[in-house]
């Protein structure tokens, strides 16, 4: 089988990590792979905050989590890495190749055998103050919308296999 659809069909979102650090090479490898993310007119408006600090992880979850019905959790599950995506609101279509962004990270995690999983809640989380505070403080200017965290690590659990496909998925128009 193609090695690239391999690694589409077996990715799955992983929600239990080690505490193994990740190397920054491999990261590095990950990132380039988002910035290879299609977008329209190739105007390329995303951003990726690739975070191994533990503190800013520890804030970025706990203002994450401020807007889930449990503000005392952990959605980030104990990951090592936070990719966070953000894109530039100016262009039209910023959402959509954020989100391209979003799956070439997922992908290319995976492919290194890494567990990952899409964490919701970047957008509120870079509209809460702290947020804020937090892209003011890394120098990032610009009018950014967080469009979605990639936690990611090596896995503390088994990656289960793929659920069958919904039917129909797929309608053909000859």
């Amino acid at each position: 089988m193609n090695e690239v659809i391999k690694n589409i069909e077996t990715r799955r979102s992983v929600r239990s990590y080690k505490n193994d650090p990740v190397s920054k090479e491999i990261i590095e490898s990950i990132c380039k792979a988002g910035t290879f993310a299609p977008s329209a007119q190739n105007k390329q408006p995303s951003i990726i905050l690739a975070i191994t600090n533990k503190d800013m992880v520890a804030r970025l979850e706990k203002i994450n989590a401020k807007y889930t019905n449990n503000p005392d959790g952990h959605p980030f599950y104990g990951a090592p890495v936070v990719l966070v995506v953000l894109a530039n609101k100016d262009h039209p279509n910023y959402i959509y190749d954020g989100t391209c962004v979003m799956e070439n990270l997922l992908l290319a995690s995976a492919s290194y055998g890494l567990g990952s999983c899409w964490i919701h809640r970047a957008k509120q989380t870079f509209e809460d103050e702290e947020g804020k505070k937090i892209l003011k403080e890394l120098n990032i200017e610009g009018n950014y919308e967080g469009i979605g965290n990639v936690i990611l690590g090596y896995p503390n659990t088994e990656i289960p296999a793929a659920k069958p496909r919904k039917e129909p998925y797929i309608y053909y128009v000859d």
